[in-house]
């Protein structure tokens, strides 16, 4: 197969008349829809392919997000090979260098796997080992407009600030044809041989095509510390204890998000106990490390609270011709291990393989689109299923609501302590860097084989027999959390 050039200088359009196209008929080779983290970067890559691209955005104002903040290093890496990897300079963004897990106040430190060989998602940087990738933190909006004024430079894509509404349908092959839109507060249309949902978590065309529904049982609320005194700079910070996780990173040089996650019903989070703030203030407050308490308390006064649903949501093959849905539209994971970026960077990557023009000459040909979504679909898995199934498996050990979870949650921590490969593998899972489900498997049940272990020696000798039945709670628990996710991988 040829490989995409998209980190290559733009080839001219296939038609000298395209831009008159796109600007007087609305017409392009593809019509995207959203120009967030993965419309913004598949429209580069097709542009760059000499495809005919429309980008359609219904603000493009500096967006206010509380997520998409933490790029993994396999993230920084398909970012590279979209030739956008510029985009993370001039926007303060900080270098992330792994994670500090603290449980109950133990910390242990986890830094991204060393990389063998050159590595584009490496740099030699000054006090860091050498061979060590890294990642990197931001403010979302700036991040989006970087990539934004990235698309805007390419000559075969269109931006239009324009909201849309519904699909154009062939009235004889119910095949997508386009979107209509309402541009200036006028109703217009869009046209395209294919055309790309990218419109986020929220979705407005979803529900045409997928019988199911996201999936949130907890919401991340949200603060904004101002200089910050965290335990480990250019880490993020994994705070576990008995109650729900709490994640620390900097985002810029002064400014450090904290993201509590608030399950659902939460008594001490309800309106008779005071809310949210009330939480925050009696219960999250005496869980941080000391150094970052006034930081924190002052972004409780001063900070207004905002929240994002923590989603889950399977990805399935596109089979409705002219029309694929991408991004969180089709795939969505906890945002606990900040995985979200690195699949939508790295699908606009193979995607961008399996539309090169010398394979799929015309995006018209709905045959040969729909043959490269089936591909797409079970190729990205090597990746995506790792971080999919990682975010949700480790947010129901970190977020531990029964004492069997609270064991697999004490023997996760204590795997981390042995350091080496123990560390390597699951920080290469969660990083994008380690790309094999097999590795996930492994790691996962030696941390249930520990847990029970630990479960077994760590109690009373006299109790050792009831224990040692107890344990097999224990394992069946890991199952429980693991297997569901694995089979939603396998669906198609």
């Amino acid at each position: 197969m040829t490989t995409s050039t998209a980190s290559a200088a733009p080839r001219e359009a296939l038609s000298h008349e395209a831009k008159r196209m796109r600007d007087e008929y609305h017409s392009a080779d593809v019509v995207i829809v959203g120009a967030g983290i993965f419309g913004c970067a598949m429209a580069y890559a097709l542009g760059n392919q000499g495809r005919s691209v429309i980008l359609l955005e219904k603000s493009m104002k500096q967006p206010d997000r509380i997520v998409g903040e933490l790029l993994q290093p396999g993230g920084v890496e398909a970012l590279e090979k979209l030739g956008m990897r510029d985009c993370l300079e001039e926007i303060d963004a900080i270098k992330v260098f792994g994670y500090d897990v603290i449980y109950y106040g133990e910390e242990v430190k986890i830094s991204y796997p060393q990389v063998a060989g050159d590595s584009s998602i490496r740099e030699k940087a000054k006090g860091i080992e050498k061979g060590r990738p890294e990642g990197r933190s931001f403010h979302h909006g700036r991040f989006i407009q970087r990539l934004r004024q990235k698309v805007l430079s390419n000559p075969n894509v269109s931006v239009v600030e324009a909201t849309a509404t519904d699909l154009v349908r062939c009235e004889w092959t119910d095949q997508i044809l386009g979107v209509e839109a309402i541009r200036q507060g006028e109703p217009d249309a869009y046209f395209g041989g294919l055309t790309i949902i990218a419109d986020g978590y929220n979705s407005k065309f979803r529900k045409a095509f997928r019988t199911d529904a996201p999936i949130s049982k907890s919401k991340f609320w949200a603060l904004e510390l101002i200089d910050a005194d965290l335990p480990m700079p250019n880490h993020g910070h994994v705070l576990l204890s008995d109650s729900a996780p709490i994640l620390l990173y900097q985002i810029g040089t002064h400014e450090t998000r904290a993201l509590i996650d608030i399950p659902e019903n939460l008594p001490s989070a309800s309106l008779a106990a005071g809310g949210v703030k009330n939480h925050l203030t009696n219960v999250v407050v005496p869980k941080l490390p000391a150094r970052v308490r006034p930081a924190f308390t002052a972004a409780i006064a001063r900070d207004r609270l905002r929240s994002m649903p923590n989603s889950f949501l399977p990805a399935t093959t596109n089979k409705t011709p002219g029309l694929i849905l991408l991004g969180d539209a089709l795939n969505m994971r906890h945002p606990l291990t900040g995985g979200g970026m690195t699949v939508a960077f790295n699908d606009a990557v193979l995607l961008s393989e399996l539309f090169d023009p010398a394979v799929i000459p015309a995006l018209d040909d709905h045959a040969a689109v729909l043959s490269a979504m089936r591909t797409f679909h079970w190729r990205r898995k090597n990746l995506t299923a790792v971080i999919n199934i990682l975010a949700q498996a480790l947010y129901a050990l970190f977020a531990a609501e029964d004492a069997q979870l609270r064991a697999l949650q004490q023997g996760c921590f204590e795997y981390f302590k042995l350091g080496g490969n123990c560390i390597d593998g699951p920080v290469g899972l969660l990083g994008g860097i380690i790309r094999q489900p097999f590795v996930l498997f492994y790691h996962f049940f030696a941390v249930a084989l520990l847990s029970i272990w630990l479960y077994i020696v760590r109690g009373k000798t006299v109790l050792l027999p009831v224990r040692a039945l107890g344990s097999v709670g224990v394992f069946f628990k890991a199952c429980q959390v693991l297997f569901p996710y694995i089979f939603a991988e396998l669906r198609s």
